[in-house]
């Protein structure tokens, strides 16, 4: 990493701590449901450092491409420097810059939560895809059922405040089934379904997790801390969540996800 563009710094944090502990496992599942192959056309929204559409890329082989856009520059930066193959597209995911019928699966993973219209991303995306293609995405389960999760946003709510605290709730905000499905229904989808799975976090210690989230998830969110205060947040979440610490030291918990199936 040499850039000093502070949203690339984030963006390989991000890389870094996150996507090995949380994302890389969903991405088999995600393409797996999506029946993403050979020779396909794939696009994949919010794609963030790239690990969905990477690995999407790799199954489609020469005969297929791959899109992948994300509202960020410094997270396209580091995805376009670890696989220059796929097609980075800076964009917005309310508005794809995409041709109607373009592509044969469309997925999207942990990104929706952050769309300011969920209902026109989600039309857009079946817009893309091609007719009785599947629009496949993954989000979150509920805060109060992810484990390790609701004590960390507790000690940034006591000591770092709300600002902080409803960062690290916003990835949370739609783990409710019904609203969920609903979302997709409104957005014109004449084929929903939905599975919850749960998933696992492996995070190398208590510190290496916290340290993702206030150093390479906080700061996406707009959110930074002085290094004092990130210090005493470190100190206190030693304590705070040491129930989730094995024999060996790593931070292992629960980490469930729903994943959304629709077709046009």
């Amino acid at each position: 990493m040499t850039s000093s563009d502070p949203a690339v710094q984030g963006a390989w944090a991000y890389e870094g701590l996150h996507v090995r502990a949380l994302f890389e496992q969903w991405v088999d599942p995600v393409l797996e449901i999506a029946a993403v192959k050979s020779g396909d056309a794939v696009l994949d929204v919010a794609c963030g450092t790239g690990v969905l559409a990477r690995e999407a890329y790799r199954r489609v082989g020469s005969g297929g491409a791959v899109a992948g856009l994300d509202i960020g520059p410094g997270m396209l930066e580091v995805a376009n420097s670890i696989e220059p193959g796929v097609r980075w597209v800076e964009g917005d995911a309310g508005d794809l810059p995409f041709e109607d019928d373009e592509f044969d699966a469309v997925v999207s993973q942990f990104g929706m939560m952050f769309f300011p219209d969920r209902v026109g991303a989600i039309r857009e995306m079946l817009r893309c895809v091609k007719p009785g293609g599947p629009v496949v995405v993954a989000v979150w389960e509920a805060l109060e059922r992810s484990a390790a999760y609701p004590i960390s946003v507790d000690v940034l709510q006591r000591m770092a405040g709300q600002g902080a605290a409803d960062a690290l709730r916003a990835p949370f905000v739609l783990g409710d089934t019904a609203e969920l499905e609903s979302l997709f229904r409104e957005a014109g989808a004449s084929e929903v379904s939905l599975e919850t799975r749960i998933g696992t976090a492996r995070f190398p210690s208590v510190r290496t997790m916290v340290e993702a989230d206030l150093l390479g998830w906080l700061p996406v969110m707009g959110v930074n801390l002085d290094q004092a205060l990130i210090d005493e947040i470190l100190t206190e979440a030693e304590e705070a969540l040491s129930q989730y610490v094995t024999p060996n030291g790593k931070m292992v918990f629960d980490a469930p996800a729903h994943i959304v199936t629709a077709r046009a």
